[in-house]
Formats: structure tokens, sequence, C-alpha cells
């Protein structure tokens, strides 16, 4: 496991080397987006709660590759994210939180969670001359 990130993906692993430099973006899967109109133009949630879950990318340039051989699209991953949700103080978080990564500050807790999600995707880019590595996973929760 590498010890240049926060992000733990349980199931493929993190090599030295290939997660410095990283971003992540958690964003809500199309699925949990039902908004409609109604005869009078007011806006209605008709979505569901079952389908509030996120999608991710995961992106990075560094020296190495990830560990990605032999993963797949379908492969299950637990992630630590890099991403932090937040909530007031007194409520309670949304997903699971990774150990230790809670904090508060003025009126809100932050905090990094911890999803099962599935890949969904992912590229590798190597640039020769300038020893680069570039990667990018995309990943949808279970």
């Amino acid at each position: 496991m590498s010890d240049d990130s926060l992000l733990v993906l349980t199931g493929i692993g993190i090599p030295d080397y290939s997660a410095r430099g990283l971003t992540q973006t958690l964003e809500p899967i199309e699925a949990s987006i039902s908004l409609r109109r109604t005869v009078n133009g007011g806006l209605k949630d008709l979505s569901f709660a079952q389908f509030r879950k996120y999608k991710s990318t995961i992106s990075c340039r560094d020296q190495e590759p990830p560990a990605v051989d032999g993963v797949w699209p379908g492969q299950v991953v637990t992630v630590d994210c890099i991403a932090e949700l937040s909530y007031p103080t007194g409520g309670s978080p949304g997903r699971a939180v990774v150990a230790g990564s809670s904090r508060t500050e003025g009126g809100f807790v932050f905090y990094r969670p911890q999803v099962q999600m599935l890949v969904t995707g992912f590229s590798v880019n190597r640039d020769e001359y300038g020893a680069d590595v570039q990667w990018q996973m995309d990943l949808e929760e279970v």
C-alpha cells in the first residue's frame, strides 16, 4: 500500500509513486435525479431514496501505474475516499466514515466516506520520454 496518499482501494491496492497529486470527484449517479415540473411550473423531486448513490472519478499523474492488471469493469472495490463530505454538527454521516478522518469546523462535521463501489472503467497512459504516468478510474456505488 502506498504511503503517498490517503486513498485506499481495498481489492486493488495502490503501488508507491502511483498516487501523488491524486484528485477525486463524488457526484450523484444519473438514476438519482428525477425532477419534474408541475402544470404550474413548480419543480418536484420524484426520485427514490434507494437511488441516492455516488459515482466517482479518481485521476492522477505520477511515476507508476496503478495496480489494474486483472481489474475489469464490474469488480467490487471498497474505496476510502480522499473527497470529503460534511453534515451539520448534531447530525449523522450518510456513509461509513474512514477511521480517523472526521473533523469538526464551525457548525459542521467533515469526513472522508468509505464506499463500496464497482469499477466501471479505467485508463492508463504513459509518456515514455517524460517518465510520466496518467491514469483514471471510474466507479459507481453498489
